[in-house]
């Protein structure tokens, strides 16, 4: 009798505390396991997912961008009485027409925005069990917004004052190391066969980079992105390239280092931007291994998503703010899987007919 009243005794005591545990409200998280216990809970997941992309808890209808509708707690979507259809929080989003659960959604956005070196398509299909393939399409939609502000954008970097490097790299296999197939079809491409040329733009005073994909390096190419994405008046340094030698001093106060003789002289320099080819080298060699040329831009947009955002000022940076700052950019952006691969053809790979669906996913 008395060993049954103790039980039931610890029994009530431990429900009690389980109730009281699963009731209080969990913090933001801060580390991936973290993340993992409080993106479980769909509506916590869900309730975070609209406030991060709705900040200010304003909800409209991303069809036509008005606020009168109501929403259905039981399917969490809403119905917009001015266009009579449905949407959720994933419509006009990257994330449009995908069966993934938002809470696998939000841990793949986590580790790519926090992974320092990426991760792997087989790693997230392990963590988030799905296959390789769809892990593989779902960081590519993320690498996709991850792009912000880039090369070619509205806004310019630098200022009269601001001081600025450009420097460009080359990405792709060692010669000696290909098939004998593939090394006789890139001779007589010059010494940067089977190379894929990255130019980079860092701002010192912001210390954010640009970076993209050029066909060359011709002094055309280089200059004219500096002159799309730099304002007039900048000081820029770059190595000794031909490709720099005329043409800057007309608009920039340019200065140059000549590699071979030093890396660095006084503040003129570009080892801001060798550090950060060296992180972008690192993921592609020991995470990615293996990029396709066509690919490439994706993964620089994800190198520089991660390096504009490591600090803001001089704070650092959380896991959580680098998260909200990347799901805040979510929408407007669409990527389906026949234009990611170009199989819109294959019987087995159809047009999604994206902008059509009525379906709220």
């Amino acid at each position: 009798m008395i060993l049954a009243r103790a039980i039931k005794l610890v029994d009530t005591h431990v429900s009690f505390l389980y109730t009281v545990f699963m009731d209080a409200p969990l913090q933001e998280p801060r580390t991936l396991q973290e993340a993992i216990v409080y993106f479980s809970d769909a509506d916590r997941c869900f309730a975070y997912a609209v406030k991060l992309r709705w900040p200010d808890g304003h909800v409209v209808c991303p069809r036509c961008s008005t606020a009168k509708h109501s929403f259905i707690k039981t399917r969490r979507i809403w119905f917009c009485y001015t266009c009579k259809k449905q949407f959720t929080v994933k419509v006009k989003t990257i994330m449009e027409d995908s069966p993934i659960s938002l809470d696998k959604w939000m841990i793949a956005f986590w580790m790519l925005a926090n992974c320092k070196n990426g991760i792997s398509s087989y790693e997230l299909a392990s963590t988030i069990k799905v296959t390789q393939t769809t892990a593989w399409f779902v960081l590519q939609r993320i690498r996709e917004v991850m792009k912000g502000k880039g090369f070619g954008k509205s806004t310019k970097i630098g200022g009269e004052g601001n001081e600025l490097e450009s420097d460009e790299t080359f990405i792709g296999g060692i010669a000696k190391n290909m098939h004998k197939g593939r090394r006789l079809k890139a001779d007589g491409l010059g010494p940067y066969k089977n190379k894929t040329i990255v130019q980079g733009i860092l701002d010192r005073n912001l210390r954010k980079v640009r970076a993209t994909v050029v066909p060359n390096v011709a002094r055309e190419t280089l200059q004219d992105e500096i002159l799309r994405n730099v304002k007039f008046g900048s000081t820029i340094y770059t190595d000794s390239a031909v490709a720099y030698d005329s043409g800057l001093q007309r608009r920039f106060v340019h200065d140059v280092v000549n590699k071979t003789e030093a890396y660095v002289r006084g503040k003129v320099h570009t080892n801001g931007m060798e550090n950060f080819w060296s992180l972008l080298k690192r993921s592609l060699k020991g995470t990615y291994v293996a990029v396709e040329p066509f690919h490439l831009s994706r993964y620089v947009n994800e190198q520089v998503f991660r390096y504009n955002h490591r600090k803001e000022g001089d704070r650092k940076l959380t896991n959580a703010e680098r998260l909200a700052v990347l799901m805040s950019q979510v929408a407007g952006h669409r990527l389906t899987y026949s234009d990611l691969t170009g199989k819109s053809d294959s019987p087995h790979h159809a047009e999604t007919g994206t902008g059509e669906t009525v379906e709220p996913f």
